[in-house]
C-alpha cells in the first residue's frame, strides 16, 4: 500500500493518507477516510457541547425537578438527572428496536437517540459543582468544563488538580492562580502563559521556576525581574508597588508593554516534552504520534488525537479521550478501559463498540444509546451471540449500499463518523464553534443548526464601564449586581450578555490585587483560546540566522551548534509562516533559555 492523496469530500482540498495509517484501517476493517483531517475534527467536535448550559425539567420516572443540563429544553431525548442515570433502576433495552433494512442506518440511529435517556451532565463524583460539565472529582467548583480534580475554583477549561484558581485553560497543579494559559505547578500567579513552577508573579510568558517576577519572557530560575531586568529585592519591592497597584488602566498599559516584549523573543516551535518521533503541540510523554495536540501520555502510535490523557495506544482521530484506551477510530469523550472502538461518543469502558452514544461497560454493540453492561445489542435490542454476528456484516453492507445523504448531498457510508446535522447540539453550542468558528450565515449554508440566544431572565443592573477602576474600591455590594458584558452578545463567542461576580471570586481578586473583569466568562474563555495556536501544522525552517534572528529583532545570548551560520533545522509547527513571531527549533530555543 502506498501513500495516497485524496480530495476531501467536504471542503474539496487535497490531503494525504500515510502508509503506516493504512495498516490501522485494515486492522480495524474500515475504509480510508473521505474527509480531510480538519473536516473530520470539526465533524467530531460538533457532537460535544462543553460550555452551554440550560435549565430544564428532569424526565426521570417520578422526577419533575428543574436541573442544569447541556441539553436544551428543545432536545427530544428524555434527560435524566445524572445521579439517577448512573443507577441500575432503568434499562436502555426498553427502547430497543429491530433493524430496518429499508432505511439508512443513520436515520434509524437518530430515531433511537431521540428516544433513549441521556444524562443531564457529564459530571462524575463531584461535590458542589452543579454548574460544571465533563468534570471528574471536582469540589466546590463553578463553570468548570472538561476539568478534573479541581477544588474551590471557577471558569476552568481542560484543567486539572487546581486549587483556589480562576480563569485557567489547559493548566494543572496550580494554586491561587488567575488568567493562566497552559501553566503548571504555579502559585499566586496571574496573567501567566506557557510557564511552569512559578510563584508570586504576574505577566509571564514561557518562564520556568521564577519567583517575584513581573512582565518577563523566556526566563528560567529567575527572581526579582521586571520586564526581564534584574533588580535587588529592595528595588523590586519598591517598583512592584507601582506596577501591581490593582488599577485597571495602569494594568492595561503594562499588558501592552508586556506583549510588545513577548514578540521580541524567540518562541519554541512546539511544546513537545519527553517524546520521540512526534509532531503536534503541547504533548508530554508520547512516541510515534503524528498531529496530536494537548495530550499527556503515555500516548503511542496514534494520529490526530486532541486532548488525550493517560495510556492511549493505537488511536486515530479522537477528541477528549483516555484512561486506558487502545485501537480506536473516530471517537469523542471516550475511554476508561476501552478497546476496539469505532465512531462512538461518550463511551465509558467497553470493547468492540461501534456507532454508539452514552454507553458504559458494554461490548459488541452497534448503533446503541444509553446502554449499561450489555452485550450483543443493535439499536438497543438484545440478540444472542450467534444472531449478532450474523447481522453485523449485513448491516455493514447495508450502510454501504444505502448510505445516508445529508442536506448538502454528502454521502455517509460505513466508516464515516456521525453526520454533524444529526448532533443533538447546534453548531454554535458545540466546541466545533470554538475551534472552527463560523458565522450564523455560514453555519446555515453548511446545512447545520444555529441556536440563537434565549431571552435573559434578568437584565443587567450595572454596565462594565461603571465598575471600580481599582479592586480595592469594590465593596460587597458588587455581588448583588448583574454586570453587562462589554461584548453585549455582539461577538461570536457564546457571549452570555451579562454575568455576576461570586463571593469567592471577589475575595480572590482582592488578595491578588486584580481588577474586576468586564466581559463574561465565555468571552474570557475565547480570549484565552487565542493565545494557543490552531490544531494545524506548517512545515517551516528555524529562524535562527546565526548570531541573531532572521528579522534581526532578537540577538542571541549564547553561541549555537551552527555557529554564525543559519540553523539548518526544519520542523512542523502551529505557527503559520506569515506570523510575526520568531520561531526557533528546540536546540536554538533551549540555548536561549538555559
Amino acid at each position: 500500500m502506498k501513500t495516497e492523496t485524496k480530495t476531501c469530500a467536504n471542503c474539496k482540498i487535497d490531503f494525504i493518507i500515510e502508509l503506516d495509517v493504512f495498516a490501522f484501517y485494515e486492522k480495524m476493517q474500515v475504509p480510508p477516510p473521505t474527509w480531510c483531517p480538519d473536516c473530520r475534527s470539526q465533524r467530531r467536535m460538533s457532537w460535544r457541547n462543553e460550555r452551554i448550559l440550560y435549565k430544564r425539567k428532569c424526565n426521570a420516572p417520578g422526577h419533575s425537578e428543574e436541573i442544569i443540563s447541556n441539553y436544551g429544553p428543545h432536545i427530544k431525548s428524555p434527560i435524566y438527572d445524572q445521579k439517577y442515570w448512573w443507577k441500575d433502576e432503568w434499562d436502555g433495552t426498553d427502547v430497543g428496536r429491530d433493524y430496518d433494512f429499508s432505511k439508512p442506518f443513520f436515520v434509524q440511529f437518530k430515531d433511537l437517540l431521540d428516544s433513549a435517556p441521556l444524562p443531564n451532565l457529564s459530571n462524575i463524583q463531584t461535590v458542589g459543582a452543579e454548574y460544571c460539565n465533563y468534570t471528574y472529582q471536582g469540589k466546590n467548583c463553578y463553570l468548570a468544563f472538561a476539568a478534573d480534580m479541581n477544588e474551590d475554583s471557577a471558569y476552568l477549561s481542560h484543567s486539572m488538580q487546581n486549587k483556589n484558581s480562576f480563569d485557567l485553560l489547559g493548566s494543572s497543579g496550580n494554586e491561587s492562580c488567575y488568567e493562566g494559559v497552559y501553566i503548571h505547578n504555579c502559585n499566586r500567579c496571574a496573567y501567566t502563559y506557557f510557564s511552569n513552577e512559578c510563584m508570586d508573579s504576574k505577566l509571564l510568558y514561557n518562564c520556568q521556576n521564577c519567583t517575584d517576577c513581573f512582565a518577563c519572557v523566556n526566563l528560567k530560575n529567575a527572581k526579582h525581574h521586571i520586564l526581564n531586568k534584574k533588580y535587588s529585592k529592595e528595588e523590586y519591592e519598591r517598583k512592584i508597588q507601582e506596577y501591581a497597584s490593582g488599577e485597571r488602566d495602569k494594568l492595561e498599559k503594562l499588558k501592552n508593554e508586556f506583549w510588545e516584549l513577548v514578540i521580541q523573543y524567540p518562541k519554541r516551535f512546539a511544546h513537545i516534552i519527553h517524546s520521540t518521533n512526534v509532531t503536534g503541540d503541547l504533548i508530554v510523554n508520547a512516541k510515534n504520534c503524528k498531529e496530536c495536540f494537548d495530550s499527556e501520555g503515555p500516548l503511542e502510535d496514534s494520529t490526530y488525537v486532541t486532548y488525550g490523557v493517560t495510556d492511549i495506544k493505537d488511536v486515530h482521530d479522537a477528541y477528549a479521550i483516555g484512561v486506558f484506551i487502545e485501537q480506536a477510530y473516530e471517537i469523542v469523550s471516550t475511554g476508561d478501559h476501552a478497546q476496539n472502538i469505532i465512531a462512538c461518543v461518550m463511551l465509558w469502558s467497553g470493547a468492540s463498540c461501534k456507532y454508539s452514544y452514552a454507553c458504559r461497560s458494554s461490548s459488541n454493540i452497534l448503533g446503541c444509546v444509553a446502554l449499561n453492561s450489555k452485550e450483543h445489542c443493535i439499536l438497543n435490542k438484545q440478540y444472542s451471540k450467534e444472531e449478532y454476528e450474523e447481522l453485523i456484516p449485513k448491516i455493514r453492507k447495508h450502510m454501504d449500499e444505502m448510505p445516508y445523504i445529508d442536506k448538502k448531498g454528502k454521502v455517509y457510508k460505513y466508516g464515516e463518523f456521525f453526520p454533524a446535522e444529526l448532533s443533538p447540539f447546534a453548531y454554535n453550542e458545540s466546541i466545533a464553534g470554538e475551534y472552527f468558528p463560523l458565522t450564523k450565515e455560514k453555519t446555515k449554508e453548511q446545512g447545520l443548526e444555529w441556536k440563537d440566544q434565549t431571552k435573559k431572565e434578568h437584565q443587567p443592573t450595572k454596565k462594565a464601564k461603571d465598575l471600580p477602576n481599582n479592586i480595592q474600591d469594590a465593596n460587597d455590594d458588587i455581588l448583588k449586581e448583574i454586570i453587562e458584558c462589554e461584548h453585549k452578545e455582539e461577538c461570536n463567542e457564546q457571549c452570555t450578555g451579562a454575568f455576576k461576580i461570586i463571593k469567592s471570586e471577589l475575595e480572590f481578586y482582592r488578595v491578588l490585587n486584580i481588577p474586576l473583569p468586564r466581559i463574561c466568562s465565555n468571552c474570557r474563555h475565547y480570549a484565552r483560546l487565542k493565545y494557543r495556536n490552531p490544531f494545524k501544522l506548517h512545515h517551516r525552517k528555524c529562524q535562527c540566522a546565526g548570531t541573531q534572528s532572521e528579522n534581526k529583532t532578537y540577538k542571541n545570548q549564547t553561541s549555537h551548534f551552527h555557529d554564525e551560520n543559519h540553523c539548518p533545522n526544519e520542523f512542523k509547527t502551529t505557527y503559520t509562516p506569515d506570523r510575526e513571531e520568531i520561531v526557533y527549533c528546540e536546540q536554538c530555543y533551549q540555548n536561549e533559555t538555559a
